[in-house]
């Protein structure tokens, strides 16, 4: 695959990777329900220096559970979720799997906090963890 792209509803914020994505998977933590609209976050693990962003993004800064900050990056102008960054996650960013073009990039490896899941967000056949694993995300 290696290539591949996203943004914006509005399509002011584009991207492209030149890279396969390293992880996928789905959080439940409230960070990202709240960030999501819904039950949880499907993200697609990248490194950043394969990913080439064009149009501006507006950013919200947050402590995660684990005291990293979490930095959560959106369109401002129709204020689509795009990415985020992990302050304990240098050189990777994570690209929401809703802003992709095409939707089939996404292939689910994971789904962490499930202990904060709602009842009827429940996300089965794929390996599943209370919390974050302590071992960290698993790589593709």
């Amino acid at each position: 695959m290696t290539k591949f792209t996203g943004g914006c509803l509005c399509g002011a914020v584009r991207y492209e990777s030149a890279s396969d994505p390293q992880m996928a998977g789905h959080c439940h933590c409230a960070d990202c329900r709240k960030s999501s609209g819904s039950g949880h976050c499907s993200h697609l693990l990248v490194p950043e220096a394969a990913v080439k962003i064009t149009g501006a993004l507006v950013s919200y800064e947050r402590p995660a559970d684990s005291g990293n900050v979490i930095t959560r990056c959106f369109c401002g102008t129709c204020g689509s979720a795009v990415l985020s960054r992990n302050s304990a996650m240098p050189g990777v960013i994570f690209l929401r799997a809703s802003s992709l073009d095409d939707p089939e990039v996404f292939k689910p490896q994971v789904v962490v906090y499930t202990s904060r899941a709602p009842s009827w967000d429940a996300i089965p056949g794929l390996p599943a963890f209370a919390e974050m694993p302590p071992q960290g995300l698993p790589q593709a």
